[in-house]
């Protein structure tokens, strides 16, 4: 007989615990599913955790380290304490919980039943009333590149890479793409970035784009945009990319960063005419209920925005709809954006661009690293702050952060973006006493010089 639950989640990402934690802690009987052996997804074993481990490494090793020539299996080792103690900190959180875990793969045999195969091929069948699928995504494979080549790598495979290589060139020049460019810079690899749009990171603010394009190039990264792949050849020694343009690029590896793709295929969706578009991604409405109500979906197999940060709160919403406790549908609409760059970028709120499109009467506020003590002291003098606000009300309508520490920074301007009304306004900064030094100050030397426009 198939053991029954109130609740089954598939995956033990981000959005996966979110939504098991919640749902565990509202009363409901939880299990979860997942193929690896240890919780955390893609996120904990070959996504986030490692390659952010890998850049501070990096960072440390660029800072003064007596590596002549670092090794890049040594300096990913530095990930592995990281990885073990993450596994640990949320094995403990299922188990206070008491939320029931199998691994193996999930599968719908009909609305209610799950099918879980485990690596052994034993089987096992799971009923509830009601599912989240919390898969995750994987790297985008065009058809006609050979990835079984060891010189063709994509996100997860690029964390296996032997040895040393010389040059790498990266197709792809999303967050991704760009991060990993940086990361194998820093090794003195020889990097080409290949960009198949006309700018890097669109969504971006212009003037954040132009900073990353020029630090970038700067640091010996060669970027060609606006380029297609006409073919991928590998052989023993290296990897050559045919572009659309004529162009010819050698190097001794190739990593694919361009796209990713849903993990919702082979799970007996179809059958159950969950609709998915053509990425994989699973569609859900504002509730992130799928075409079947008591099948909810979270975290990257729905797509944007893709972050871990957002897959968390999208599981304790969907948690908190499926216990019928009250939902705020404007979950997504405010949440920061970090790029692990060197140096790293985060943002929040809208564009220059976005403001200019929609008339909206608005004021940039500036502030240059280079010009605070505490930037000085630690010698981190890259980067800069920039604060758009309404002329008239002086409501902050977005954040855009380049540098040293930016993930950490644009919380304190997310925190005042939340408040209603007039808290929301530049004038906290003005009148806000701040620690010296600090990086925070960049805040108040930012919103001075916005009102100086005004």
């Amino acid at each position: 007989m198939p053991e029954e639950f109130d609740v089954l989640v598939i995956g033990t990402g981000p959005g996966g615990e979110g939504a098991a934690m919640k749902c565990s802690k509202e009363g409901l009987n939880v299990a979860v599913i997942d193929d690896y052996a240890e919780p955390g997804g893609n996120c904990t074993h070959r996504g986030t955790i490692p390659s952010k481990a890998l850049r501070h490494a990096i960072q440390l090793l660029s800072q003064g380290s007596t590596l002549r020539e670092p090794d890049y299996q040594s300096l990913l080792a530095a990930a592995e304490p990281v990885v073990s103690r993450q596994v640990s900190l949320r094995t403990g959180f299922y188990a206070r919980n008491q939320v029931r875990m199998f691994q193996g793969r999930a599968s719908f045999l009909d609305e209610h039943t799950l099918e879980v195969q485990n690596h052994l091929g034993m089987k096992k069948q799971l009923t509830a009333d009601k599912f989240v699928v919390a898969t995750g995504a994987r790297p985008y494979h065009p058809p006609d590149v050979d990835f079984s080549h060891p010189r063709i790598l994509d996100s997860d495979t690029v964390l296996e890479l032997d040895g040393n290589p010389r040059s790498i060139t990266i197709y792809g020049a999303g967050v991704i793409g760009c991060e990993y460019a940086c990361i194998f810079r820093g090794l003195a690899m020889k990097v080409n970035l290949i960009n198949t749009r006309s700018q890097l990171l669109s969504f971006l603010d212009d003037e954040i784009i132009d900073a990353l394009a020029y630090h970038l190039r700067e640091q010996g990264v060669l970027i060609r945009h606006n380029e297609e792949y006409a073919r991928v050849e590998a052989d023993d020694e290296g990897v050559t990319l045919y572009l659309e343009s004529n162009k010819v690029i050698r190097s001794d590896v190739l990593l694919w960063a361009n796209g990713r793709t849903g993990n919702s295929d082979n799970m007996g969706l179809d059958a159950l005419e969950v609709e998915r578009n053509s990425r994989g991604s699973i569609v859900t409405n504002e509730f992130y209920q799928s075409t079947l109500p008591h099948i909810y979906a979270v975290g990257d197999v729905v797509g944007f925005p893709s972050l871990a940060s957002a897959a968390y709160d999208q599981g304790r919403f969907a948690a908190t709809h499926i216990s019928g406790g009250p939902t705020d549908t404007q979950l997504l609409k405010q949440i920061p954006v970090g790029i692990y760059t060197i140096p790293e970028i985060s943002c929040i709120g809208a564009t220059e661009r976005d403001l200019t499109e929609q008339r909206v009467p608005y004021e940039v506020g500036h502030s240059f690293f280079r010009h605070l003590a505490r930037a000085q002291i630690t010698g981190n003098t890259v980067g800069m702050l920039k604060i758009l606000f309404h002329r008239q009300s002086l409501e902050i309508l977005g954040i855009h952060c380049f540098g040293q520490n930016a993930a950490e920074i644009i919380h304190i301007g997310q925190a005042i973006m939340a408040q209603e009304g007039e808290a929301n306004s530049l004038l906290y900064f003005v009148n806000t006493t701040f620690n010296y030094p600090t990086m925070a100050e960049a805040y108040r030397v930012a919103a001075l010089n916005g009102l100086n426009r005004v």
